[in-house]
């Protein structure tokens, strides 16, 4: 591996070899040594088990969708009781150069293997600050918590693309995806006060029933909680999602959040629901997402 250029460097135990030669490398250890025992790592993340090495090599083609930031939004829209747009949630689609689609768990999955989470984060988020400045709604901008390591550096380019463009920070809702997995409650925090202290809002996605989550709700003080949508389709024929669902109601008005129900597909979960008292509504029955010029003139 010194010889074909491929060996950084040899500490002890541990060897420090480019990506081009890992391959080289795997080969080597399964047929030489007990790939049980061995372990890399990428740059400074965590070690791993040798057998997750060529799923990491498999995903490379996530680098090149980071570098050359092959993402584009959708939009899709957010009403109130009365059918009006309110705002509009920016979705992340991601496009080949050749123009074929790439599916968001594919994109992510691989973003994940290669810890690469924070910059496509990122290229997403402004992606959907830019998406924002082509109408004058709300726009609700996906984040993943455990992408971001300190909200004052990895917001700063956020916060300052949206000064760029002259978007209102007030119209932007920033949402914090997979809300019944965040463990690190007070990182969390951290963040949604930077974008407190910014101008920003903040939404909790995907709330539904469990300890965990209604724990978090006071904690945190959302401007807007978003019903799981498990809970709003049917609601209006079953029982349990109704207790649901009013209970959840009942929660974000004790706290002050915008109560928002998604997911929705009939007008019977949508005029039960407006009935009980939510404010802002989200489905396919309103419109799927499309380009975020389509979407602003729909």
């Amino acid at each position: 591996m010194e010889r074909n250029g491929e060996l950084v460097r040899s500490e002890g135990g541990s060897l420090v070899v480019s990506e081009a030669g890992m391959r080289d490398f795997l080969d080597f250890c399964h047929d030489h040594m007990e790939p049980g025992k061995v372990f890399f790592r990428l740059d400074e993340e965590k070690w791993r088990l040798l057998s997750e090495a060529e799923e990491i090599l498999e995903s490379e083609w996530i680098d090149e969708v980071i570098r050359k930031e092959l993402v584009t939004c959708h939009a899709q829209p957010i009403v109130d009781a009365g059918g009006k747009v309110y705002a509009h949630e920016m979705l992340a689609r991601f496009y080949r150069e050749d123009g074929s689609v790439i599916y968001p768990g594919a994109i992510f999955r691989a973003a994940k293997k290669r810890d690469r989470l924070y910059a496509l984060d990122r290229i997403c988020r402004m992606a959907a600050v830019r998406a924002a400045s082509f109408t004058d709604k709300k726009a609700f901008i996906n984040f993943i918590p455990t992408s971001i390591y300190s909200p004052e550096f990895c917001l700063k380019s956020t916060t300052m693309l949206a000064d760029r463009l002259g978007v209102d920070p007030g119209r932007l809702v920033f949402e914090v995806v997979e809300t019944e997995n965040v463990e690190d409650t007070d990182h969390l925090k951290r963040i949604l006060t930077f974008y407190k202290e910014k101008g920003f809002r903040y939404a909790l996605d995907d709330v539904g029933e469990g300890y965990s989550t209604l724990e978090l709700l006071s904690d945190l003080q959302p401007h807007y909680m978003k019903l799981d949508m498990k809970y709003v389709q049917g609601v209006a024929a079953n029982l349990q999602k109704q207790r649901t669902a009013s209970a959840f109601l009942t929660e974000a008005k004790k706290l002050g959040s915008v109560p928002l129900a998604e997911g929705i597909e009939s007008a019977e979960d949508f005029e039960w629901l407006k009935e009980k008292g939510y404010q802002l509504f989200q489905g396919y029955f309103f419109g799927k997402p499309a380009p975020i010029e389509k979407s602003a003139e729909e």
